[in-house]
């Protein structure tokens, strides 16, 4: 567990993360993390839980129409 304190950066608060929390999210200075409500308060992650849901609803879409597919692909 890494505790983190809130720091004024201009008119805001924002938190700083240690190299070892960002070399574990493998995050680079410009990248973008994601903050979602998890059961015991919210997570930061660095991928968009959006998009697995649309790639989930696309690889259902394949499956669906996987013979039309392969007939298109000769």
């Amino acid at each position: 567990m890494t505790t983190l304190k809130l720091t004024q950066i201009g008119n805001s608060l924002g938190l700083i993360l240690p190299r070892e929390v960002l070399a574990r999210l493998k995050l680079q200075k410009g990248d973008t993390v994601f903050v979602t409500d998890a059961a015991n308060g919210v997570m930061l992650t660095p991928y968009d839980p959006d998009l697995d849901q649309q790639l989930e609803i696309g690889r259902e879409f394949m499956r669906e129409y996987r013979d039309t597919f392969h007939q298109l692909a000769k």
